[in-house]
């Protein structure tokens, strides 16, 4: 069977989104990640077209964190007949009974919406998913702690290592063939020193490497505090709110414990901030009940206090979230979704973009197509529930919170290897960011590397040189 074993790049090949590889071989199909195309339209239109796998036919899915794009088309997946399991860490599985129902209700949301007000070019339009479809694909979770064994198919076995990006992130390390080829998938990456989470672990080994490159071209900037206080602090003298686009899993909480730090050390007084996001709300109680992902400082916090920012109000109901409206700055409004691509922060946006007061924070990468792409392209209108709003207020960007490694994190992690892996793919980046990294690996470690493409097959193999070409 290792002969005829291949590797598809269903998604994530030459795009950040939608991270989905397909592993075949003769009598097993497995698929790490199982995520929605975001972004631009051309993307998020593949979304609702039939993949190349027979759903039925797949054994297993091994899901390496909560993200959307990395597990929100479970639901589709489900639907199309799979009914094999989905292996994932206990924070990951209690990450997505809220991601993934939440999903569901924001498209049925959005589907109703626009058929009331007629603005979709569907009649009618529909949900990509519904709650149904998502209750069948939480059913399928199955859950594995850190350094616990476990056997997706007849022929693999597999492993999760922390990956230190969103609470419950995993690197995924499968043994083929029970000892045969070793394939390590990154997953994305986290960052060494951040707050609330544990480092991500070291890997010494593996046969193929599927790395992420999300930041393959750039360097965080390592200010991201400095600015915060700017920000927040411009636009309180001006009366203004401050709106942060900012994703329910891991943005939110690593704000509000910068927030804090930056209210304790006396660089910002105690600003009222609110978590309008249902998700958030969900995802920070989460976050605060698992121990096994926290750093000493996180852990320190949770049996002292229990919470992450003494001022933070949380909005539930959409009636809570309609009051915010007549409120007047300064305060931090936190809000999902990051990308601006739907939730709460629509409202937020639509409201408070036409007021010069105001500032726009965004907080980490905004994919193509987007509208937080948009807004930090200098956007002078952005659509907003079928139309154009005004962009007066102050757009600002902090890219120092990112939870992906940038790319001397990514060659920090790659120095672990004891020895290089036989072929490395970069996947999970858009392709100037894939290639730089691709330069960077072959220049500073002279590893064998490509740059995954789109639908593109390679063959998985125990020895001789394995092909860096995809076609």
């Amino acid at each position: 069977m290792s002969a005829n074993r291949t590797l598809t790049f269903v998604g994530g090949g030459g795009t950040v989104t939608g991270s989905k590889y397909w592993i075949r071989g003769a009598d097993e199909q497995l698929l790490l990640d199982c995520g929605l195309f975001q972004g631009l339209k051309n993307l998020r239109l593949r979304n609702w077209q039939k993949p190349p796998f027979h759903a039925p036919a797949v054994d297993a899915v091994v899901l390496s964190h909560a993200h959307l794009d990395h597990a929100g088309y479970l639901p589709l997946l489900a639907r199309r007949g799979f009914t094999g399991s989905v292996y994932c860490t206990p924070g990951t599985a209690d990450l997505l009974h809220i991601v993934l129902r939440d999903a569901a209700r924001i498209q049925e949301e959005d589907a109703d919406r626009a058929n009331r007000r007629s603005y979709s070019k569907h009649e009618p339009a529909l949900p990509l998913y519904t709650l149904e479809d998502a209750e069948r694909a939480l059913r399928l979770l199955v859950k594995r702690g850190y350094g616990e064994p476990f056997t997706p198919s007849r022929n693999t076995s597999a492993i999760f290592h922390r990956a230190g990006h969103i609470l419950g992130s995993a690197i995924i390390d499968l043994q083929l063939e029970r000892g045969g080829l070793n394939l390590v998938f990154s997953g994305d990456l986290g960052r060494r020193q951040r707050p609330i989470l544990r480092d991500p672990d070291r890997v010494s080994s593996a046969d193929v490497l599927l790395l992420e490159s999300t930041y393959g071209d750039r360097v965080h900037e390592r200010n991201e505090e400095a600015r915060i206080v700017e920000v927040v602090t411009r636009t309180a003298e001006r009366g203004g709110a401050v709106i942060v686009p900012a994703f329910a899993i891991g943005r939110t909480q690593e704000l509000l414990w910068t927030i804090r730090k930056l209210h304790q050390e006396k660089r910002l007084p105690l600003i009222s901030v609110f978590v309008d996001s249902p998700m958030a709300t969900e995802v920070t109680e989460i976050y605060c009940r698992h121990p096994e992902d926290h750093d000493a400082a996180m852990g320190a916090l949770m049996r002292a206090e229990g919470s992450l920012y003494p001022a933070q109000y949380f909005m539930r109901s959409s009636d809570e979230s309609k009051r915010l409206n007549s409120r007047q700055g300064p305060m931090i409004i936190i809000a999902g979704s990051g990308m601006a691509t739907g939730g709460r922060v629509l409202h937020h946006l639509k409201h408070r973009l036409p007021d010069h007061r105001n500032t726009v924070l965004l907080t980490g990468y905004q994919a193509a197509g987007t509208r937080g792409r948009a807004l930090r392209d200098g956007a002078a209108t952005i659509r907003i529930h079928g139309r154009d709003v005004p962009v007066r207020a102050e757009i600002a960007t902090v890219d120092g919170l990112s939870a992906h490694a940038d790319r001397d994190e990514l060659i920090d992690w790659l120095a672990g290897f004891a020895t290089p892996p036989r072929q490395t793919y970069l996947v999970h980046g858009e392709a100037e960011s894939s290639q730089a990294l691709a330069a960077t690996i072959r220049d500073r470690l002279g590893w064998r590397v490509a740059v995954a493409e789109d639908q593109g097959t390679v063959p998985l193999v125990r020895t001789g040189p394995l092909q860096a070409s995809l076609r």
